[in-house]
């Protein structure tokens, strides 16, 4: 039965693929000359285009399961998931007035160098360990989702694409560092949109009734609802997705080097803000374009129910109209789009991994080697962390450990409000102490484990608890604690505005 799921992909879609695929490698060649010191390779040597930084944080931000899942969202449901990319808009000003100024101060590469220049360098290690076990477990499911989907609905191995995603996206984050990475985040870019723009116009070309039909059908089966007006904290309310997602957003932005490593990459502060800007313009007309994407699908099958039958499931929606509903070419092209968005995703974290190691772990105990050296350790580094996710990915489809996988990331997430807030706690108080913020972690991160297993709060809400609670307790333990000893210029918000 799962044979007859498959169609064969054929000449012209894998001819668009390889195409992608070589250009991709052809940008990872070209940055190779551009990356002649660690600064090069991990910071772009701060000279990236804003506009480029700033289509690359979309990018990273982008995944693989995200650019599939969200048009399956729309096909089942609604679009009340809009709401959860919309916040991305206020969160804009203020990253880019209070957290941008520290990192820029700092002249950070890691992320987590503030956290030891505030605390100490328990919290720092605190912050590499948990970046780095998230985006190992990241990348695993980043390849491996989509590669089961397309190999589901059509002829592409799931090993194969596997491979072909990890194995791509290692050579040319070993070749051109950061620039690689931000270069082909832009191309990833304009693919995956470009895929999912042509997509829909193909299907509202097809339907019976055109554009109007589309809207008719939709609206007549409550597709375009996009909020639940209920107070019910375990269901997709409006205010639960909205303040979920809020917090949830402001984890990444200020907390995940990912994020942080391309605010370092441009020439002035005011160019990285731009970028931040960018990113959060360009996310809002991407998620409608996914959400109508699912719509259209659902219409296109609402109109012709006899070409969806044997869907293995509403999540593999896409691939499935991707192989069988393109033409020639086209799918291949989309499919670009797919591998584009999990490349984006896995390049970032290989490239984010191997910096936050060479400085937070060897050039904390080693000491800064020379720039050859510390080139070769941060390209074998790149390799290994590449490797890690791929054979990760492996041990996925060979295995089928979903919810092993699911209970890693779910532990490992734990840290990530807990994070978020140690740095808020540092950058908005004068009376933060390393003991209070270590405190605020830990309780951040058992009192989110507590709600996880004995609550049915909608996972949305669990973002603010958990950021709350550590900014909550830290704060507290920190004025029981005694005062902040260490001076603190450039450290926080307030001390940079004074000296402003």
């Amino acid at each position: 039965m799962e044979e007859s799921l498959k169609t064969d992909f054929g000449f012209l879609n894998y001819s668009a693929l390889v195409l992608y695929l070589a250009a991709m490698f052809g940008v990872g060649i070209y940055c190779t000359h551009l990356n002649r010191t660690t600064n090069d390779f991990f910071r772009g040597g701060q000279t990236m285009p804003w506009w480029a930084v700033g289509l690359s944080i979309f990018a990273t931000m982008l995944s693989s399961i995200t650019y599939m899942s969200m048009p399956a969202k729309s096909f089942a449901g609604n679009w009340i998931i809009v709401f959860a990319n919309l916040p991305i808009l206020l969160l804009a000003p203020i990253v880019i007035n209070f957290f941008l100024p520290v990192f820029r101060r700092i002249d950070a590469t890691s992320a987590y160098e503030y956290l030891e220049r505030r605390f100490n360098y328990a919290l720092r290690l605190f912050g590499t360990l948990s970046f780095v076990l998230l985006q190992l477990g990241r990348m695993a499911v980043v390849l491996y989702l989509p590669a089961l989907a397309l190999a589901t609905v059509t002829d592409l191995d799931l090993y194969t694409s596997i491979a072909i995603m990890g194995v791509m996206s290692i050579a040319y984050s070993v070749l051109g560092g950061i620039q690689a990475v931000i270069w082909t985040d832009v191309v990833q870019s304009i693919v995956l949109l470009g895929g999912a723009l042509l997509s829909l116009v193909i299907i509202l070309t097809r339907l019976d009734g055109g554009f109007g039909s589309f809207v008719e059908v939709a609206a007549a089966n409550d597709k375009f609802r996009v909020a639940n007006f209920t107070w019910d904290m375990t269901s997709s309310a409006l205010w639960v997705i909205f303040l979920g997602s809020l917090f949830g957003q402001l984890i990444p932005l200020t907390s995940d080097q990912s994020y942080v490593q391309r605010y370092m990459s441009t020439a002035t502060e005011k160019k990285a803000a731009k970028a931040i800007w960018v990113n959060a313009i360009v996310s809002v007309p991407a998620t409608l374009l996914f959400l109508a994407l699912g719509t259209a699908m659902f219409v296109f099958y609402h109109q012709n129910p006899g070409r969806l039958a044997a869907l293995p499931t509403p999540d593999a929606i896409f691939p499935w109209f991707i192989a069988r509903e393109l033409p020639a070419g086209v799918a291949g092209f989309v499919v670009a789009g797919i591998f584009a968005a999990a490349q984006s995703t896995i390049s970032t974290s290989m490239n984010s991994v191997a910096t936050v190691i060479t400085v937070d772990v060897f050039h904390r105990f080693r000491g800064k080697g020379t720039e050859a050296a510390d080139m070769r350790l941060a390209r074998w580094l790149t390799i290994l962390a590449g490797v890690a996710g791929v054979g990760a990915a492996y041990l996925l489809a060979t295995l089928r450990l979903e919810s092993m996988f699911d209970t890693f990331l779910k532990v490992v997430g734990l840290t990530g409000s807990a994070l978020a807030g140690v740095f808020i706690l540092g950058i908005f108080t004068r009376r933060a102490t390393s003991i209070g913020a270590i405190s605020g972690a830990i309780s951040g991160v058992l009192g989110l484990y507590v709600v996880q297993s004995w609550t049915s709060l909608s996972f949305f809400l669990y973002a603010p608890i958990g950021m709350l609670t550590c900014i909550i307790v830290g704060f507290s333990v920190s004025v029981l604690s005694g005062p902040q000893k260490d001076p603190l210029e450039g450290l926080t918000y307030y001390t940079i505005k004074r000296e402003n």
